[in-house]
């Protein structure tokens, strides 16, 4: 498998970076993890506009999904080809609903669902492609997924947004790549059931037995060097911060 970070920056776009999105590659396949504001221009540098083969939405906030609207105007209104077959989208239910009032001028209440094929996410085990996808929910304020990808012996977790989730550590158990969300500062915010902080992170990696942390959704006020030493003094396996461009090979 092969991830390339589009986009990792938490809750609005920074200087640097989109908000949530990560493009997953394997056998040809190309799975997107979220697409929040910004995405769509940044994937343009990984991946042509009607390459994709299915998108994956953790949960409904705008910096994992907002992207969708105009997604949705590169393929309903397609300038060259015609009208694109509906695109596989899996996410919490009401998915479709929430992306038609978001973009609140669609051309009929049906409207998106001829561009995509949506499927409602609840906590299962089902083949994606040439994946194996295990999805369980998270604590977070709205409906939210974490993912779990498995291909060739090999898996990658991603967060999603979530609190501090038994359910999160069980799912990432000895994955190859831990993508995960740190969007506080320890010792700074404590609102539970929202976000990780650095340590948080460290802690469910380490619960885990994860063999390699990647610290996402750090958003523009957090300082990622204090997460970044905060998740390493409490989980031992390699940890770095997720960049825009840098990709993997899992």
């Amino acid at each position: 498998m092969k991830l390339t970070v589009v986009g990792c920056s938490g809750s609005f776009p920074s200087v640097d970076s989109a908000c949530s999105s990560y493009l997953v590659e394997a056998d040809g396949f190309r799975l997107l993890l979220d697409m929040g504001n910004g995405a769509l221009g940044a994937l343009q540098r990984h991946c042509g506009l009607y390459d994709l083969d299915a998108i994956f939405l953790s949960h409904l906030h705008a910096d994992h999904c907002i992207d969708m609207c105009a997604y949705f105007v590169v393929r309903y209104y397609r300038h060259d080809g015609g009208r694109c077959d509906p695109l596989p989208v899996y996410g919490p239910e009401g998915t479709e609903h929430r992306l038609t009032t978001a973009y609140a001028d669609t051309p009929s209440a049906s409207s998106m669902s001829e561009v995509f094929d949506f499927h409602t996410v609840k906590p299962s085990t089902f083949e994606l492609g040439p994946f194996v996808v295990h999805t369980e929910r998270v604590a977070h304020p709205v409906e939210a997924y974490a993912i779990r990808i498995e291909h060739g012996g090999k898996s990658l977790t991603y967060s999603g947004d979530t609190g501090v989730s038994t359910a999160l550590d069980e799912l990432a158990r000895d994955t190859d790549l831990f993508l995960c969300e740190a969007a506080f500062t320890a010792g700074k915010e404590n609102i539970p059931d929202l976000h990780l902080n650095g340590r948080e992170a460290g802690e469910s990696a380490a619960s885990a037995r994860a063999r390699r942390l990647v610290l996402t959704h750090i958003a523009p006020w957090t300082d990622p060097q204090v997460n970044l030493a905060d998740a390493r003094a409490v989980y031992d396996g390699p940890v770095e911060l997720a960049a825009p461009g840098v990709t993997y090979v899992i």
